[in-house]
């Protein structure tokens, strides 16, 4: 019986760490892939590697990419973070300022080329 790999995109947020959880629990070797993009803190890339760590993943990835060369975001460029009290002062109909344009596409491209190099399903 071959062994089933995924590879797990990992922010080490609850969305990514329960995709993980179910994978594995769904019988899968998990490969997690995070990214150091140029994002302004690291705490995202240490919750991750704990993810990784406490669930036991085959492998851990942490790939750098500079996504600051475009800059368009406050996650990566001079611009300031908001602070918000409230959600209320959050505007639905705007594009968030944190938004990092295309990191999910970029993170999805990524992801494929190791789950081509390992055959994953």
């Amino acid at each position: 019986m071959s062994i089933k790999k995924a590879v797990v995109l990992s922010s080490g947020g609850i969305d990514s760490t329960t995709a993980m959880a179910m994978a594995i629990n769904d019988g899968f070797d998990a490969y997690s892939l995070s990214f150091s993009y140029g994002q302004r803190h690291s705490a995202e890339l240490d919750a991750a590697r704990r993810v990784a760590r406490a669930l036991s993943a085959h492998a851990h990835k942490i790939v750098d990419i500079d996504l600051r060369q475009f800059g368009g975001s406050a996650l990566t460029d001079t611009i300031e973070v908001p602070k918000h009290d409230h959600v209320n002062e959050l505007t639905a109909d705007e594009i968030p300022i944190t938004y990092v344009p295309a990191r999910n596409t970029i993170f999805l491209s990524y992801a494929m080329a190791w789950a081509e190099v390992l055959k994953a399903q």
